[in-house]
């Protein structure tokens, strides 16, 4: 073997994963150039560094499916709530907010308000986004969605009304430039009241350029509860419109008078999706994470607050509590609480293991980065997913898992050459115990880091090592 031959990093005697679904076998992995160069006996190579994965899976890095990390990869570009669940690539940009195309000082209205943004130094180009990615990556890679929410804060004045046909052509052609520049696809968020008066044709409009680019549409349903199957239908159509794939984000069914309705929504996806393209994520939990409404929505069920800014000392109590204290009905104490995020306690645990073994759904966090006690899901899905739903509960194989965070969306996605152990492929990888992972954040404690993730590589660098981050950020763009 030559100089140049030699592997810059080795993985020795692990029982690989690959993400395909295939049953697992024992190979190590040479890696170099980031790449992956060569997988089977490499016991006699040489190294510059190696790890020895004995008794380990080794699994091709996770891809969260749906987060909203536009504005935390800038600001904790560590990235550890990810990078140590073993996600080595977040999709950003999604239920219509991404932190582009923005100018200065426009006042960002819920949920947009949750990513944190500055008020000055935005980007006012989607393309400049992705430069800030480019000059200053952080430690896992990025494929970005563009956000109908924030186009609409670009370009009308009033995002209470449908846009006029004026404002349609705009933000097509900013979507237009966003593809063009390396957006992966578009997201809405129509179930917000920033984009609830937004029609269907404003959403096919808009998504025009989609096709030409090979890029998605990944959509927050107008409605999660008593009119579910409406809203899916909905998406059905602006799929078939465009001729694009879609994506139904995070999908759930809320409020006990919806529960166990997956046996619905889940065969109506599958029917659709013999003669169009359809993919769908959801998160392994029985509570949502979003802003703190003030409509019907909070008259029922367990809503705990996660931040106010008008009153932080309610952080951790329940609505219900808040609004006895407060002498006054929910909804009175949820606009007392404006702005801020609240943890919703509306689906039951037969719905969520309904949707997450079905075939074709991701993995996705759903995590929002504020507050001190952010949903668990941020630090905790999928060691969850591992430990719990297929260790503990035997909802399908480790296999299946691997592949529902790997292969499953790299494919949704149009994400090249990640997502399997393969030849060539990005050097993603992602080694933990089988026996002991697990999620440990919890309600209580919602930022503890998960156990069992042995290390991870993003790109060829070893990034996390038991337990600590390297240090190194080698994250970039991921796209198609």
């Amino acid at each position: 073997m030559s100089e140049r031959e030699k592997f810059d990093l080795l993985i020795l005697n692990g029982t690989l994963i690959d993400g395909t679904g295939r049953s697992r076998f024992a190979s190590d992995i040479g890696i170099i150039d980031g790449k992956i160069a060569d997988i089977g006996d490499l016991s006699s190579a040489h190294s510059r560094q190696s790890i020895d994965a004995t008794g380990l899976i080794v699994a091709p890095g996770f891809i969260d499916a749906h987060t909203h990390d536009d504005q935390a990869i800038f600001a904790e570009p560590k990235m550890v709530s990810k990078i140590s669940q073993g996600i080595t690539t977040v999709v950003t940009g999604n239920c219509g907010i991404s932190s582009s195309p923005l100018p200065d000082r426009v006042p960002l209205p819920d949920p947009l308000n949750l990513l944190k943004l500055p008020l000055t130094e935005r980007f006012k180009t989607f393309e400049a986004f992705l430069r800030a990615i480019d000059s200053h990556p952080p430690s896992l890679n990025v494929a970005p969605l563009i956000g109908h929410t924030t186009l609409r804060v670009f370009a009308m004045s009033d995002v209470s009304r449908p846009a006029t046909l004026s404002e349609i052509c705009s933000m097509r052609s900013m979507t237009k430039d966003a593809l063009a520049a390396g957006a992966i696809g578009l997201s809405s968020g129509i179930f917000y009241p920033p984009a609830a008066a937004a029609t269907k044709d404003e959403l096919i409009g808009i998504g025009a350029s989609l096709r030409e680019y090979d890029g998605v549409f990944a959509m927050h349903l107008r409605d999660e509860s008593d009119h579910i199957v409406e809203a899916i239908e909905e998406a059905f159509e602006i799929g078939r419109a465009l001729g694009i794939q879609i994506v139904l984000s995070h999908h759930k069914l809320m409020r006990e008078r919806n529960f166990g309705k997956s046996r619905v929504t889940v065969p109506m996806i599958q029917n659709a999706m013999r003669c169009q393209c359809i993919s769908l994520d959801c998160y392994p939990y029985t509570a949502g994470s979003s802003m703190i409404r003030d409509d019907d929505f909070v008259n029922e069920g367990h809503i705990v607050i996660v931040s106010s800014e008008s009153h932080p000392e309610c952080t951790g109590r329940s609505l219900e509590d808040i609004a006895r204290e407060f002498g006054m009905n929910r909804r009175e104490a949820a606009r007392q609480l404006q702005p801020g995020t609240a943890t919703y306690h509306f689906m039951c645990e037969e719905d969520v293991r309904e949707i997450l073994q079905f075939e074709h759904t991701m993995i996705g966090s759903d995590g929002l980065q504020v507050g001190e006690r952010p949903h668990p899901r941020l630090w905790g899905t999928f060691p969850r997913v591992l430990g719990h739903y297929v260790r503990e509960v035997g909802l399908f194989s480790l296999e299946e898992a691997v592949r529902k965070m790997t292969s499953l969306p790299a494919r949704n996605f149009g994400l090249k050459n990640r997502g399997t152990l393969s030849h060539g492929y990005y050097a993603d990888i992602s080694i933990f115990d089988p026996d002991s992972i697990r999620d440990q954040a919890t309600y209580e404690n919602p930022t503890a880091p998960s156990s069992g993730v042995v290390a991870v590589i993003v790109n060829g660098a070893p990034t996390y090592i038991a337990g600590q981050h390297t240090g190194l950020l080698n994250g970039s763009l991921a796209g198609r």
